[in-house]
């Protein structure tokens, strides 16, 4: 069991280093916002791929426009057009009245009726913006709206880059008191009258229900943020589609009418009942326009209104209390880690097993594209999931295993190189780097019984001719007899194992070891025609070593066929290819 654990880590080992590791380091990158912005940017873009959703007839908005403050000629409006506005609107029995307008001063002519239509109309909720450091200065309510407690936060929250994806449901002032955000008050007192409350589900987390919804606050690091400042009660807005996704055209979010249509009684009589209505500025000089999602700057269709704005808080809150309409969720911080790791393992495992680069290439961009398709389809169903560390994890793993391949293929070569460098021929040393991968183990050639024939040679009466010649004329001789032996060794595919003072060691049959007996037989012939040649080219050195002076030798040849063990032998200095074994011995 321990063997085979051993070789599944030799075959696996790149892929169980890189993996975990490139996920780690994406993790620590993730930690410190590297990828904030562009995980930004991916869920703007899937806003942006979503399918358009029907109108929310819950609705209605009463924008101001251009064209009404130049009718009007006065900006801005009027106590007594207000006070006109809200009796016409109340005429036709909204269940709610959303005033996105600034009334902290009065505006004369007509205060006094505004006070007295304010008292009157229970349902029209104003606005105040919050004071704190994080949300800037403060701008008071309407005097008689705050002592009605009709009041509600107009705060809104832009990320580092301009954009609104968050919404305030409520926030506390700096004395404590708690207002909830215009669109969330305005959805609470709909829902009151649809029988839905809110219930407090978990108050150490502040969880809570609505209806078929459940509230949560976001967290700092919940998505793809990092260190956010979540003071108050925050969660992420599921807008509506402001794009229709075919024609890439604005499309209709609510219900819209202008100032002018309603004081000029241009509404059909049943328009607003039991909807809500908000009131606020959509003129582009109100400088009360925010980027969203679907926009990359201030371009058509990418901005909305603030009166917009909150109207998509409250069909976020009625959608989802009353239909089931999905919000977006996260995974926990674990959850989000594991994730990445799945995909950096992918990676590694796809530079693995694939050899070529295109294959490479091939597998970890389809895997990327499946990615972002699981991605998207979770958008679809309410979960906002990592995209980016994920695929520079699958990216990351899957070039980094093909740098470790790349250096274990050098370090393998070299290997090999040495090992067998002068000892074997181009051919044998070109099978040995083709069964690499079968014959090498942290860099050695493991060791292995195989059936071989080991030819061994040495010079008769050598010690008698070391002592009788000078030691530079005994080495340029025998040097002579070494090379001829081993280039006859090597014409014979042999390998030369090792030199012993005027012996030599060859051995046919290793490191590829010949498997039929066809094959051990063919090895052993090799050896004896090898002998053979040995023996003639010796002839010849004996006759030039005459006619020079050098003694003459004769050479003796022992062979043998049989079962030895080849491999790796030596120390992490020095480390030889060598064959040892009884056949061996009885050469």
């Amino acid at each position: 069991m321990w063997k085979k654990i051993q070789q599944n880590w030799e075959e696996w080992r790149g892929v169980i280093l890189i993996a975990p590791s490139m996920a780690l380091a994406v993790i620590g990158l993730r930690m410190i916002g590297v990828f904030q912005l562009l995980e930004w940017a991916a869920l703007d873009q899937f806003f942006r791929w979503r399918p358009i959703e029907p109108m929310d007839e819950r609705i209605v908005i009463v924008g101001i426009t251009e064209s009404d403050i130049q009718q009007m000629q006065k900006w801005p409006l009027s106590d007594r057009v207000l006070t006109q506005l809200i009796e016409k609107i109340q005429s036709q029995n909204p269940r709610a009245i959303g005033l996105d307008l600034y009334r902290d001063l009065p505006v004369e002519p007509g205060y006094q009726q505004f006070v007295e239509v304010a008292r009157n109309t229970p349902n029209l909720i104003g606005i105040a913006k919050i004071e704190g450091d994080r949300l800037g200065e403060s701008v008071a309510s309407s005097p008689v709206l705050e002592e009605l407690n009709q009041v509600s936060a107009a705060d809104l929250i832009l990320d580092g880059d301009g954009k609104i994806r968050r919404m305030l449901l409520s926030v506390r002032d700096s004395g404590g008191k708690t207002f909830y955000g215009l669109g969330t008050r305005l959805a609470l007192d709909y829902l009151q009258d649809e029988g839905v409350e809110l219930e407090m589900l978990d108050a150490h987390r502040g969880k809570v229900g609505l209806g078929k919804a459940i509230f949560s606050p976001l967290q700092p690091n919940d998505g793809g943020y990092v260190n956010a400042d979540t003071g108050g009660y925050q969660i992420m807005l599921n807008f509506r589609p402001r794009f229709c996704l075919l024609s890439q055209q604005p499309c209709q979010l609510f219900e819209t009418v202008t100032l002018s249509d309603v004081l000029d009684d241009r509404l059909l009589p049943d328009l607003m009942r039991d909807r809500i209505v908000l009131i606020g500025g959509k003129a582009a000089s109100l400088n009360d326009r925010f980027i969203t999602p679907f926009g990359y700057s201030f371009q058509e269709g990418g901005i909305r209104s603030g009166v917009e704005i909150h109207a998509d808080l409250a069909s976020h809150i009625i959608s989802a209390a009353l239909d089931g309409r999905p919000q977006i969720q996260f995974w926990s911080e674990l959850e989000e880690g594991l994730w990445i790791g799945f995909w950096s393992t992918w990676g590694a495992i796809l530079g693995w097993i694939f050899l070529r680069i295109r294959w490479k290439m091939i597998g970890v961009f389809f895997c990327g594209f499946g990615l972002t398709l699981i991605t998207y389809g979770a958008f679809l169903l309410g979960w906002w999931l990592p995209v980016f560390p994920p695929l520079v994890a699958l990216f990351g793993a899957a070039i980094s295993i093909t740098a470790y391949i790349g250096l274990l293929e050098r370090h393998n070569r070299q290997t090999i190189m040495h090992l067998f460098e002068g000892h074997v021929t181009p051919k044998i040393a070109q099978a040995v780097w083709r069964d690499r991968h079968q014959l090498l183990n942290e860099g050695k050639l493991t060791g292995r019984k195989l059936t071989a024939t080991v030819l061994f040679t040495d010079l008769q009466g050598f010690t008698t001719i070391s002592e009788s010649i000078d030691p530079e004329t005994l080495m340029v001789w025998l040097n002579q007899y070494m090379n001829a032996m081993v280039n006859i060794v090597l014409n014979y595919d042999g390998v030369v194992d090792k030199f012993i003072g005027d012996a030599v060691m060859a051995v046919f049959g290793v490191p590829i070891p010949s498997t039929t007996t066809e094959a051990i037989a063919q090895d052993a012939q090799l050896a004896v025609q090898c002998a053979v040649e040995m023996g003639k080219t010796l002839r010849s050195l004996n006759r030039a070593w005459k006619a020079s002076g050098l003694p003459t030798v004769a050479m003796r040849v022992g062979i043998a066929t049989g079962e030895v063990v080849a491999g790796s032998l030596g120390s992490d200095q020095r480390m030889n290819y060598t064959t040892i074994g009884d056949s061996v011995n009885v050469a």
